[in-house]
């Protein structure tokens, strides 16, 4: 009798958990949030030369700081994915002057090589 009633707690509390997680935004998307918005953002490089890459994201309205933070973001992962270390040159990066980044439309573009281990 007791083992019927944890169950029938378990089966009402279940549905609760995923309210819970939406409340507080768990699990709604893949893509992390920087100044306090989501942004598109990804590393492209040729498939010759995975060392050299550009990085974007969009949409640069939401907040510049935070498509910068995004788009480095995106090329960490990518070095990190092909040569195991987040440490960049960046060409064009986020210590670059906002005046100087690369905006096309609302898309931020950052251009960097990753360093050898």
């Amino acid at each position: 009798m007791r083992a019927l009633a944890v169950l029938a707690l378990v089966a009402l509390a279940l549905p609760g958990c995923d309210r819970v997680r939406n409340a507080f935004d768990f699990g709604s998307s893949a893509d992390p949030v920087f100044d306090g918005e989501r942004y598109r953002g990804q590393a492209r490089s040729e498939a010759r030369n995975r060392q050299s890459f550009i990085a974007s994201a969009s949409p640069v309205s939401n907040s510049l700081e935070g498509a910068v933070l995004a788009a480095e973001h995106e090329g960490i992962k990518h070095c990190i994915q092909y040569y195991g270390t987040s440490d960049i040159d960046w060409e064009v990066g986020p210590d670059t002057p906002r005046d100087a980044l690369r905006i096309d439309g609302d898309t931020l573009t950052l251009v960097g090589t990753c360093k050898d281990p």
